[in-house]
């Protein structure tokens, strides 16, 4: 047993290990039990566990991991307590804060707390490595630029504080074991067997512990998937490269071929474990020959064209270029419930977290439950987007679109669920939408609550959660922060009645250990004041790095697994998805402390590792008995570059000669059909047709009886949306995130000159430009509650007040502004309607009457206002036939639209008695039209292209267009 094994790709590396520990242990019960397995992942641990159960009941070994050595060790009671990560990461982010103060050009003080993240993970790897840290003093930077030489100071800084600081992080501790059980075993070798199976010794630790392992009486290590399909001439050539690091570690075996060449084995020295064979040995050759490193892929000219077994190697191999991830999700989902319905096991591969949500999203179309090893990260649980969406409202005035999100989250006030649910309602579509409200506070919702009748133990409770957000300051210590956030969440899922429990379920007991863990560290960050966004950066980042696998009973055949599990399992149909550049492999950012040449010379990690690492696993996923290789050619932004994988099994092919061509035109085949199909999903059945373009036609009765003078350009223009609002009494909710758009500045200038019109209604006085801009800015601050827009219109204003007065100015020389905002109505008995108006301003010029109208936008043009825009030429038919109560039957000598925007301009029309009177019978016309059966046709005569109704989507405008014909539709009868 003593040694070095192997197990070659393709094999089911778990049942693989159970087998052979089987085929060499005593058959006593007893004797498995005295094996010692230390795997590389729990993942791992648990099936060799399961497959060791399969053969029925039996005494299992002691399985542990390569990073958790301390149970192969007696206890010390005198080992000081390990740091927590997290405490060291704050500890680390004071330096790093302090950095950023004195250089704020390198990053916002917000990203502190990532940053000390990578100067963590980068001292780990430091102790990991057992790099000296003079070592940084022998790096060489005077070629580069400065900022290297920055953060080179700034690491000297941190290790030498890092060596006097004396408190032991995990990885000190791991380091502290490893040395005690290798001493141990030095003095007393265990008798019983030791084994390490499934990792590639990649870290130093690992590797000094399977040295350790290897010198044991019986020690042995099983690695996984060693290529043995690769010629002996480029086994060699993976260490011979001649500058460090010493070979291409971008290749999936190099790992292998280190570990083996460090003890001065061949391939053939280090034999199979067990006896079982590949599922499909072809492929194996093929991708070994695809994956060779660069420098040598000039093998494919001389050993491509004398592959056997293309057919065979490449009929279960489907090629899927997708032209978008969704379409790529949507037929990776079909495909596995292919084959579930035919009895088969699927599996999904991908480091990609997204593919894998959307894959499970198209999934429970079909009802079905994938076992998803990684589960879902914690902040996307129900918990985690409550304790964030808490974090983003601290110390902010609160916005209505945030307190309408906070209250229908699943656990607010979670143990009277159905009555707050009622309230919350009411409050959106009373308060939140139609007040408006874009800031709510007590005062706003005591007042809706005493109009609305609500109940009042809710109201309060709202009213006093509104008033503790808002109380936590935006800069405050992390300590009282983070004290004060977990008690609103409590209060906010406790509800009015306190039951509520946010805490409950598997990811509510991972968030409060999770946050638990951070209050234990929080002394970390001392009394440093932290700002609202830092703090919900932190939370973010501590709550993102955790996965919760919440209690249900997924399906056991379709899995969805990570890249590293094609290391643990095998399934009938293997889908490796996300085969893009950037993501399979992912692409690897540029670390802020050390670059590559920097971290070559102090003799740490290089990014390549990585790369290998993935390509290890992508080979491992591909030698499964039939699979997909699948990839979006585009993303949201651009288009996609496939992987480098995906590339050179391609390139393989078509440069083998005409077989290769046809086995990869097949495969590409088999993955369009798919493609096919999977849009095909969302395609409307067949037998049902496009909506027509909707002209409904109503009996008299059922037609609006009044309409305003705006409505009637409505009724011109777009009759549906008419019939829509009046009849059906249907109307667009206000949006629930509030904006300072163009209908609140109408607002603002409507009132504002409302104000100065009847504050000063006579002859302008020396100081009106004083007067009208102060009103201006009390107006702003009654109706416009952001103040930076009240700055922005204030100024436009300034632009166009000269212009304004001195128009103004003129105006009151002829006239009086006598009424303002006045009602009024004119009646049409013989058609039973009536016209009713609200006038922004009528001027007294005499015996004569002149009407204004204010406008922000653009003003309508003289054709416009002949055909369409028929505001102020009914509002002049209204006063000369007495429709307004409060002003006497006049003649109306001219109107005009006044715009104040970003220039002020005028457009005036001279009223005639033939302009009344073709205006009076052109509305009779078209009222009587439309009582003796003219259609409601949606979108008659729109001003725009883009034009955009409220009703569109119930006119199903999209399925027919303004080209098309109308479709009378009786309603009403």
């Amino acid at each position: 047993m003593r040694g070095l094994w192997h197990e070659p790709v393709g094999v089911d590396f778990a049942r693989a290990v159970a087998r052979g520990l089987r085929a060499r242990l005593d058959p006593a019960p007893e004797a498995l039990a005295r094996v010692t397995l230390l795997t590389n992942t729990n993942r791992m641990a648990t099936r060799i566990h399961a497959a060791l159960a399969e053969e029925g009941p039996t005494l299992l070994p002691r399985i542990g991991l390569v990073s958790q050595l301390d149970g192969l060790l007696p206890p010390r009671g005198d080992a000081p307590p390990p740091m927590r990560p997290l405490a060291l990461r704050l500890r680390l982010t004071r330096l790093v804060r302090a950095l950023l103060e004195t250089r704020p050009d390198l990053s916002p003080p917000e990203a502190a707390f990532d940053l000390a993240g990578t100067l963590l993970t980068l001292m780990e790897e430091m102790r990991e490595e057992g790099m000296d840290p003079a070592a940084l003093d022998a790096i060489d930077v005077s070629g580069l630029s400065e900022h290297w030489q920055r953060s080179l100071d700034f690491l000297r800084i941190v290790t030498h504080w890092a060596e006097h600081d004396g408190s032991p992080t995990p990885a000190d501790l791991q380091a502290r074991a490893l040395d005690r059980l290798l001493v141990a075993w030095a003095k007393a070798p265990p008798a019983d067997p030791v084994i390490v199976a499934g990792s590639t010794a990649s870290r130093a630790p690992t590797a000094r512990l399977i040295d350790g392992v290897l010198a044991l009486p019986r020690g042995a290590v099983i690695l996984p998937g060693l290529d043995t399909d690769m010629p002996d001439d480029a086994w060699d050539g993976l260490l011979t490269a001649p500058e460090p690091p010493k070979g291409p570690q971008d290749h999936s075996q190099f790992r292998h071929a280190a570990l083996l060449a460090s003890r001065g084995l061949t391939r053939d020295a280090c034999p199979q474990w067990s006896d079982a064979r590949p599922a499909a040995p072809e492929r194996n050759r093929l991708i070994s020959l695809a994956l060779r490193p660069a420098p040598a892929t000039d093998a494919w000219r001389r050993e491509g064209p004398e592959l056997t077994g293309i057919d065979a190697a490449c009929a279960p191999i489907t090629l899927l270029a997708a032209p978008s991830p969704g379409a790529e999700a949507a037929a990776i989902a079909l495909g596995l419930r292919a084959a579930l319905e035919e009895g088969r096991r699927a599996a999904l591969i991908t480091p990609d977290r997204t593919l894998s949500r959307q894959v499970a999203a198209h999934l429970d179309r079909w009802g079905i439950e994938p076992d998803d090893s990684a589960g879902r990260p914690l902040g996307q649980s129900a918990p985690g987007r409550l304790i964030l969406h808490l974090a983003a409202m601290l110390g902010r005035p609160i916005e209505a679109e945030a307190l309408a999100i906070l209250l229908a989250h699943p656990l607010t006030a979670g143990a009277a669920r159905t009555p707050h649910l009622r309230l919350a309602r009411q409050l959106e579509t009373q308060l939140l939408r139609d007040g408006p409200c874009p800031f709510p506070d007590r005062a706003a919702v005591t007042a809706w609550g005493a109009t609305a009748q609500a109940d009042q133990a809710w109201t309060a409770w709202l009213c006093d959660l509104l008033d503790a957000i808002t109380a936590v300051p935006n800069t405050a210590p992390l300590p009282d922060r983070l004290a004060a956030h977990l008690a609103l969440v409590e209060r906010v899922a406790g509800g009015p009645d306190g039951t509520g429990d946010p805490w409950a379920g598997e990811a509510g007991r991972l968030a409060r250990r999770v946050l638990e863990d951070l209050a234990a560290a929080a002394p970390e960050a001392e009394a440093t004041p932290m700002s609202g966004a830092e703090y919900a950066r932190l939370l973010q980042s501590c709550l993102s790095g955790e996965e919760v696998r919440e209690s249900y009973a997924p399906h056991p055949d379709i899995m969805i697994w990570g890249a590293l599990e094609a290391r643990v399992r095998s399934a009938d149909l293997v889908i490796l998805g996300g085969l893009t550049d950037g993501i399979w492999p992912d692409r690897q950012t540029a670390e802020p402390w050390l670059n590559r040449a920097m971290r070559v010379a102090a003799g740490l990690r290089v990014p390549e590792r990585v790369v290998g690492l993935s390509a290890h696993d992508f080979q491992l996923a591909a030698a499964a008995p039939e699979i997909w290789l699948a990839r979006a050619a585009r993303d949201a932004e651009a288009e996609t570059v496939p992987s480098r994988w995906l590339n050179r099994i391609e390139g393989l092919l078509r440069g083998i000669g005409p077989q290769g061509e046809a086995a990869l035109a097949a495969m590409q085949a088999r993955g369009d059909a798919w493609l096919t199909q999977a849009a095909a999903l969302d395609l409307p059945e067949t037998s049902v047709r496009p909506a027509p373009r909707p002209a409904p036609i109503m009996p008299p009765e059922a037609q609006p009886k009044r309409l305003s003078v705006t409505a009637i350009e409505t009724l011109i223009r777009d009759p549906y949306a008419v019939y829509a609002r009046h009849v059906l009494g249907l109307r667009a909710a206000n949006p629930l995130r509030q904006s300072p758009d163009a209908r609140l500045r109408g607002t603002v200038v409507h009132r504002a000159m409302e104000r100065f019109a009847r504050d000063l209604p006579g002859p302008l006085p020396p100081d009106a430009d004083a007067r009208l801009r102060a009103i201006l800015a009390e107006t702003l601050q009654d109706e416009s509650p952001w103040p930076a827009i009240r700055h922005i219109w204030q100024g436009k204003f300034e632009r166009v007040i000269d212009d304004l007065l001195a128009a103004e100015a003129e105006r009151r020389a002829q006239g009086t502004p006598a009424y303002l905002e006045a009602s009024g109505r004119l009646p049409l008995p013989e058609l039973d309607f009536d016209l009713i108006a609200r006038a922004d301003r009528l001027d007294i010029c005499g015996d004569a009457v002149a009407i204004y109208d204010y406008k922000t936008g653009q003003i309508p043009s003289e054709k416009q206002i002949e055909h369409f825009d028929k505001q102020l030429l009914l509002e002049a038919v209204m006063v000369a036939d007495g429709g307004f109560s409060d002003i006497p039957q006049r003649q109306v000598t001219e109107v005009a639209y006044l715009k104040i925007g970003s220039a002020y301009d005028e457009r005036c029309v001279k009223i005639t008695p033939d302009l009344l009177a073709e205006t009076r019978a052109g509305l009779r016309d078209l009222i009587a039209a439309y009582r003796q059966g003219r259609p409601f046709v949606a979108r008659l005569a729109p001003d725009a292209i883009k034009y955009a109704s409220d009703y569109d989507h119930l006119s199903r405008y999209g399925e027919w267009d303004d080209t098309l014909p109308s479709t009378k539709i009786p309603v009403g009868r």
